[in-house]
């Protein structure tokens, strides 16, 4: 394992909040227009909204989570010199 780059798992929190971000749009955008004869059982929980959200929050915490560790190796790298 190399200890220089970008961790995959910024690429996967990438994925996750820009799909996050679409569902959550897409939701939102029922919930404004709904359809005139919804055939979905369950439909008014809205759970595109719900899972966009969910998918959002752990895209977005990857994200963090991989940058903060990029940053810390920056810093240790930079106190060996």
């Amino acid at each position: 394992m190399h200890d220089s780059g970008i961790s995959i798992w910024f690429f996967i929190g990438l994925s996750l909040l820009v799909n996050g971000v679409l569902i959550t749009g897409a939701g939102i955008w029922e919930v404004m227009n709904p359809p005139a004869n919804p055939s979905i059982v369950l439909f008014h929980l809205h759970a595109n909204v719900w899972w966009g959200a969910i998918l959002t929050a752990f895209g977005a915490l990857y994200c963090y989570s991989s940058l903060q560790n990029i940053n810390r190796k920056v810093l240790i790298f930079q106190n060996e010199e």
